[in-house]
């Protein structure tokens, strides 16, 4: 477990899927922006054995309740001169707009940058997802463009800006390695 003041991040395990599931499975959960989604238990489970699934993390208050769930993936794996993650993350409705997104999202750079040779990491929002954007620049991501058209989503095709931070541009860690 990945320990911030405020919350922490749990990795999914197999019998977390569950939990997964029943966020994955409620639009209402990833609000206006994201993708509806209806995954199978099985489907979920064979996702869950491969080798080049994503990492994900329940975002947990301190006493243990969960409020999001953030994910890493790799950018390009079969290229073997490539060292980039993707971060994606979802709040629950009720937990939005109280910083612990922004301080998840650090949580997970610390970790990225301080236990791999990544020496980048993207996110994309769409470009209406002002909170999202707001997370990204709070944490020293950069916005880097558009992407036009990018995305399907609730019926139509949608922009969404590309952020990253460097290696160098992250310099420290922020909350990992800190004394409380």
């Amino acid at each position: 477990m990945l320990e911030g003041k405020s919350v922490n991040l749990k990795i999914v395990e197999k019998e977390d899927i569950p939990q997964l599931l029943e966020w994955l499975n409620t639009p209402e959960f990833f609000g206006q922006y994201d993708m509806l989604l209806q995954i199978p238990k099985a489907e979920a489970e064979k996702a869950y054995e491969s080798p080049n699934k994503p990492k994900d993390y329940f975002i947990q208050k301190k006493d243990g309740t969960k409020v999001g769930l953030i994910r890493s993936w790799e950018v390009l794996p079969t290229h073997p001169d490539w060292m980039g993650l993707e971060f994606g993350y979802v709040m629950v409705p009720g937990e939005r707009r109280k910083g612990y997104c922004s301080e998840a999202v650090n949580l997970l750079l610390d970790f990225a940058f301080l236990s791999s040779t990544v020496f980048r990491i993207q996110a994309r929002t769409d470009v209406r997802n002002v909170g999202s954007q707001r997370v990204l620049e709070k944490t020293g991501f950069k916005k880097e463009g558009i992407i036009r058209k990018g995305y399907f989503s609730r019926g139509e095709l949608r922009d969404s800006f590309i952020y990253s931070i460097l290696r160098d541009e992250w310099k420290e860690p922020s909350i990992l390695t800190k004394s409380p």
